[in-house]
């Protein structure tokens, strides 16, 4: 009688033709056995039989001091069973056990992405778009019209046009500034709203200022700046908490659509292998749409979220700690939804036109003469140092947003404030993104146990964002641009995170650049010989790293026998291909828990694939690539 092959069995079989994963129906001819092994299929005494093994690959653990394996055995109860060579593991191959033939591509844990926006990944697919493109005023006129005239996107005289993926940098011809008047020549009497790609800075053209109630007279609100006229008129462009004055007035999507739009993003994400997320800056808003995918079987991921503390919240700890503990108790219930993290903004970004990053040292004029602008902070250091010792006793990590090497300083001593009022407590508190750091607050990192979480794709040279830095921060400071070995060679722990959707999510280019310094789209390399680091290295912070900095390194982050098998099949081998290949990676399986969440040879898997081809497609030149992540909460 012909086998009768298990539903997974036949989805993943059904890609084989197509490069994906081919599954062996009969464990008896698919592993060596070792001499005097039982027969295969026959159960082994102490042994308990795989629901998968995958062979012929190269494994990468991710346990330091491990060599590269040859297959992995998960179990039935979704945890890594063994890894070994592919003679070692035929001991696990039962009648009913899967095989897959790794054809010598990389198995590794699945990544762990330390700072994205998932929620908003999805729901910017919800607006019009301008596809992080550079434009000339014609042109950007011309797509704005043609957005105006779809009535998909609202209507006269007072529906609201909400724009995604405008870049901040990408005006044409170079120097072009953002000005009300630019949109108000447009033929509506409707508000319109164009959003920056880095969370930092929105657009807006006049009706929208007069709906939102900014006049010459306004005042800027903490944290954030109404770019102005030399007469004081408001200019349109809107910088950090600034946004917050026409942002409340934007019209909400339905949460039913949201969640739809954030259902296909965590597809595509699985699709490049991504098995966990720290959600940088959430609120009920997102927790509701995590808590309906989740209902709703559609959440394939592991999410942890951070809770985005505002300018009050910081400035009164107590209260920020009641709204952490209250929306925790809230959502304990939802299943792969982990909530012990408090977001908090410490600066703004470096690049044009915001230029809000806190320097130690001014900012130089294009002509790199110093002038007495060092960027912002958007606390105070006492609050912030004040914040983290009440979290840090009550075990919540921090997750702050630092730029600047000054923001970089703030963040440091609040935690070192922490350290001394309670010890060392475990919390893993971090800083994100890290752009300049200073040489003497290196060593830091290590001495607090402060993870250094960064997205190191942007860590090459590009005319529109880190060489447009170098007369404005000068060239010493120009070579220190987001240090990765300098934190690595004096102990610091590095996490990997993407900053999706501020970029289109690029797991494997990511992991690339921050070996080269130079990725797949790019202008040439990045300091390589200062700061590029190893592979293994690249490899771990967006594993091991990453679910270090999330607290789930006892439960995932490496393939070692009982944590989760989390995992994902390559179609090659990425450790030993050259590195500039490593961009290119496909992804075959991803399993969650055991359970494949994404599989090349299927429909969904196909459309998955599409959707990744799609949004990671080269770009033209002068794509924003600011670190960001204002802008995508809006808790009242």
């Amino acid at each position: 009688m012909e086998q009768k092959l298990s539903r997974r069995r036949m989805l993943l079989s059904a890609g084989a033709a197509a490069g994906a994963v081919a599954l062996v129906p009969n464990a008896a001819t698919a592993l060596p056995s070792p001499a005097g092994s039982p027969p295969a299929g026959a159960a082994v005494p102490g042994r308990r039989s795989a629901a998968l093994v995958i062979h012929n690959a190269r494994v990468f653990t991710g346990a330091r001091g491990e060599g590269v394996r040859e297959a992995v055995a998960v179990g039935r109860d979704g945890r890594v069973l063994a890894t070994g060579s592919d003679r070692e593991l035929r001991r696990y191959a039962g009648r009913d056990t899967e095989l897959v033939d790794a054809r010598k591509g990389t198995v590794m844990s699945g990544i762990v992405d330390g700072h994205a926006h998932p929620v908003a990944a999805g729901a910017a697919t919800l607006n019009p778009s301008l596809g992080y493109l550079e434009l000339t005023v014609p042109r950007l006129r011309e797509l704005l019209r043609g957005f105006l005239a779809d009535p998909a996107h609202g209507g006269e005289p007072d529906g609201w046009l909400v724009v995604a993926d405008w870049n901040p940098v990408g005006l044409l011809p170079a120097g072009t500034v953002p000005h009300r008047t630019i949109l108000d020549a447009l033929p509506t009497r409707r508000p319109i709203a164009l959003l920056g790609t880095d969370g930092h800075n929105s657009w807006v053209n006049g009706r929208a200022l007069e709906l939102a109630g900014i006049t010459a007279t306004t005042p800027d609100p903490p944290g954030g700046e109404i770019e102005r006229d030399a007469d004081g008129a408001a200019t349109g462009l809107l910088k950090e908490e600034a946004q917050g004055l026409v942002h409340r007035l934007l019209p909400d999507h339905p949460i039913g659509k949201v969640v739809e739009a954030t259902a296909r993003a965590l597809q595509q994400a699985a699709a490049q292998g991504v098995t966990g997320f720290l959600d940088a800056s959430a609120d009920e808003w997102h927790l509701d749409v995590y808590t309906e995918l989740a209902r709703t079987g559609r959440l394939p991921q592991r999410i942890s979220a951070a809770l985005r503390l505002d300018a009050h919240e910081i400035r009164d700890p107590r209260e920020g700690l009641r709204w952490l503990r209250e929306t925790r108790r809230r959502y304990a219930d939802v299943p792969r939804l982990d909530l012990r993290t408090a977001k908090v903004f410490v600066d703004g970004v470096m690049e044009y036109p915001a230029r809000t990053a806190a320097l130690l040292e001014p900012y130089f004029d294009g002509s790199g003469r110093p002038t007495d602008h060092r960027g912002e902070l958007q606390l105070e250091p006492d609050d912030f140092a004040r914040l983290a010792v009440l979290l840090d006793t009550e075990g919540w990590q921090i997750h702050a947003h630092a730029i600047g090497d000054r923001a970089v300083r703030v963040a440091l001593d609040g935690y070192e404030a922490a350290h001394r009022a309670g010890g060392r407590r475990g919390n893993r508190h971090t800083i994100t993104h890290l752009q300049l750091v200073h040489p003497t607050d290196v060593r830091r990192f290590a001495r607090l146990g402060v993870v250094a979480s960064m997205q190191l794709q942007w860590a090459m040279r590009d005319t529109w964002t880190v060489d447009a830095l170098l007369p404005y921060i000068g060239p010493e400071r120009h070579r220190r641009l987001f240090p990765a070995r300098s934190l690595e060679r004096h102990g610091a722990l590095l996490a990997g995170g993407s900053d999706w959707p501020v970029d289109p999510l690029g797991v494997w280019n990511q992991i690339r650049t921050a070996v080269d310094r130079e990725g797949a789209d790019s202008d040439g390399p990045l300091h390589p010989e200062r700061e590029g680091i190893r592979r293994t290295s690249a490899l771990r912070m967006h594993t091991a790293g990453a679910a270090h900095q999330l607290r789930a390194d006892h439960r995932t982050g490496t393939l070692v026998p009982g944590r989760a098998a989390d995992l994902v099949l390559l179609d090659r081998d990425i450790t030993r291909v050259p590195v500039p290949e490593i961009s290119g990676t496909e992804v075959r399986l991803t399993l969650v828990g055991g359970v494949p969440v994404y599989e090349a040879g299927t429909a969904a898997g196909k459309a998955a694939r599409a959707r990744t081809a799609a949004a990671t497609a080269r770009r033209p030149a002068g794509t924003d690539r600011h670190r960001a992540c204002g802008g995508c909460t809006r808790k009242g």
